[in-house]
Formats: C-alpha cells, structure tokens, sequence
C-alpha cells in the first residue's frame, strides 16, 4: 500500500523529537541513568492531589467551559497580575489548554497564514518549528550565541524581519540553555517590536524556576507590549504537574477568540480534575508564599551548580544556566558530533542525554543535560560521564 499519497508532504518531513529518540532507547537498556525528559522528579504536592480526588469522589466528572473552569481562571489571572504586573479579564482573555503544548499549537494555528514567517530562537525548545510547520507557516531561525549568554540580541532580530514576518517565538527561561532574558534585554527587544508590529508568542513555562536572586520579567508587562503579546504558562514545571496536562495562554479578547474556536473544535476542554488541582495549586501558593515552588526551586539550584562544577571539572566548557532545569555543555574539545557523543555515551555508559543540534543546527557541539533528577543519580552520572571524557580524551 502506498500511503504517502495519503500523508501531508510538510508534516511528514518533518523529524520524529530528538529528545524522545534518546528517551526511547534509555528506558529499553538496564541500570541507565535518563538526564533527557525535562520532567521534575518531584510528586504533586499532596495537598493538590487530594484536591483532585476529592472533586473526583464528588462525582464532578462533567466538562467545563471550553475556556476553562472560572475558579482556575480568575485564580490564573491574580496569579498573573500578583507575581508579574500583568493584567487579563479571567472571562475573555485567556484559555486553559491541554498543557502549554496546545497553547503555543493553537496561537500558531490561529495567527499563521500560508506564506507567514515565524522567527525562532535558536537553540531552542524542539516543538516550535514543527509547530510552525503545522500551522502552514515557515519557521526561520534566528540563531543565538553563548558569546551573548544564549539571549536574543535586538540586532539579530531587527536583521532577521522582513515584510513575510508575522510572529516571534519568545522562548525564555530557555530549554534546552538555561539562558535568561532580564528587563534590559526584554526591553531592547520590545523596541523592534513596536517598530515593526509582529506578535510575540512568549512561552513562560519556566518563569518560576529562575536562580542566583534574579527575577523574570513577563514580555507583557513592558510599556507597549501587552498587545503584541500571547503570553503561555503551566503548571508542568514550577509545579510538578506534567502528567496532568494543564496550561494556559493569555492574550487579546481578539486574538483569544479565535484560539478558543479551535480549541473547542478539538479539545473541547482540558480535564475537570485536573483543573481543580490547578486551581488549588495557585490559590495555596498565594497562600503561603509559594512554598511548594521555592523548595523546589532550591532543590534544583542546589542540583544546577552541582552539574555546572561537575563538567568543568571534567575538562568541558559549560555555560552558566541562570532559568529552568537544564545545563548545555561544549563536548567540542571530544572532537565527536553532539549525536555520535550522546549515542556513545548511552551504550557505553547507560547515561541519557539530548544532542544539541535536537533544538536546531546551531546547537552542534553542545549536549543538553536536564538535572530535573535526584542528587544521587546526578553524581553518579557525572561520574559515567567523567569516566568516558577520560577514555576519549585521555585526561
């Protein structure tokens, strides 16, 4: 049977995630150690779940609005102004989604025309090409560089703008780097921004996870910058909740009224349950400080300077992550390609982690490392990967 006669020829070129290919062949080995999945190691905090059960014992097992239960919105929208200075109506300008996944798919989806470019950072998250590429546009990358700490450098994005441009991809804290935007460099951006009127899509996922005293700063909450802005947030992260799939984008009545039609269409709603617990994840959180998040956030900081110190170390560049959970060190001084060193380091050593060029070309070079993982592993990992430095190099 011949089914490509069948397929979409733009979605099926594009490349299964090089995230999930290690993953993958990780969990079919023994005694292997994953640094891959960026996926907390910690549970749900107790008191969510038993939310969750407790509304599931209730018998509360119908749908909700396709926008979302109101109590999680107008939660989200004191959680938004409250912690970054940004406003939205919980009735008309945001949707709970199925994780920030569905949200960055239907901002691309309602905004990208046949023809529309959509700038990417790059290295950056392995979803938002294909995402474009789904959505009937095409990703162009604009590339950054660890001479500038991996941030986006107004120059580069004023030179990458042309009159096909309709959106930029605002992926910051960064994944797979570990970079961070500060205002100084959000607002340089902002300033090509209001120049030439493109719409950010700002993923925020890791605005909680943030180290060494600094803060992050919502693009949305810069002078002007409200209306160009979808603002993307879940609870994934910063609240170890990536199973239940809940997230959510914030935007313009009208730029979320048209999202909302595709989510109904095909989502209809994200989970009951699941958006109970989100809910009681916010309002504890404005309870009592957020402390859930900040012993967490401690723990992987902890974790972050342990991995950073390890591979210097061991002889390899690595750059100093300031946002989310990952380091991306230099294994260019092995003389391997980033694949060739990570396939090897799997059989070798059973230590998972992700080829750089998985988040673009520019990320040759580099491996991602996630340290969302126990200490113990943590160490243990850095001493399989010490040990195949030292068999390579000879050091």
């Amino acid at each position: 049977m011949d089914y490509e006669r069948y397929l979409n020829p733009a979605i099926a070129a594009v490349p299964p995630s090089g995230i999930r290919k290690f993953f993958d062949l990780a969990s079919s080995m023994q005694d292997t150690i994953s640094l891959g999945v960026g996926e907390p190691d910690f549970k749900t905090p107790y008191h969510i779940r038993d939310k969750a059960i407790n509304s599931l014992i209730d018998g509360e097992t119908q749908y909700t609005a396709n926008r979302g239960l109101q109590e999680l919105r107008e939660e989200i929208s004191l959680y938004m102004q409250e912690r970054y200075g940004v406003c939205y109506d919980p009735k008309t300008e945001m949707i709970v989604t199925i994780g920030a996944s569905e949200a960055i798919d239907i901002a691309l989806r309602a905004t990208v025309a046949p023809g529309d470019e959509v700038l990417v950072p790059e290295p950056s998250y392995v979803s938002y090409a294909p995402g474009v590429v789904f959505a009937g546009g095409t990703p162009k990358a604009v590339v950054t560089r660890e001479s500038d700490d991996f941030r986006l450098q107004a120059a580069d994005l004023e030179a990458a703008i042309n009159k096909r441009t309709k959106a930029l991809i605002l992926p910051y804290p960064n994944n797979p780097t570990g970079a961070i935007m500060e205002k100084a460099d959000l607002e340089k951006i902002a300033e090509v921004i209001r120049k030439h009127r493109i719409l950010v899509i700002s993923d925020e996922i890791y605005s909680e996870l943030i180290y060494d005293g600094k803060e992050h700063t919502a693009f949305a909450s810069l002078p002007g910058m409200w209306e160009y802005t979808l603002t993307i947030n879940g609870f994934s992260k910063a609240f170890a909740m990536t199973g239940w799939r809940v997230g959510y984008v914030c935007g313009a009545e009208e730029l979320i009224s048209v999202m909302n039609k595709i989510h109904q269409y095909t989502i209809m709603c994200a989970p009951r349950q699941a958006q109970v617990a989100a809910a009681e994840a916010l309002r504890t959180g404005r309870e009592n400080g957020y402390e859930d998040v900040l012993h967490m956030r401690d723990s992987y900081d902890r974790r972050r300077r342990l991995m950073v110190s390890g591979f210097r170390e061991m002889g390899l560049h690595c750059f100093e992550p300031y946002g989310a959970f990952y380091v991306f060190p230099s294994i260019r001084n092995t003389g391997m390609t980033s694949d060739v060193f990570c396939s090897r380091l799997l059989q070798e050593q059973r230590v998972a982690c992700v080829p750089g060029t998985a988040f673009g070309p520019s990320g040759e070079g580099n491996i991602r490392c996630s340290y969302a993982t126990g200490m113990d592993k943590l160490m243990t990992a850095l001493e399989r990967i010490g040990a195949f430095i030292r068999k390579e190099t000879g050091k």
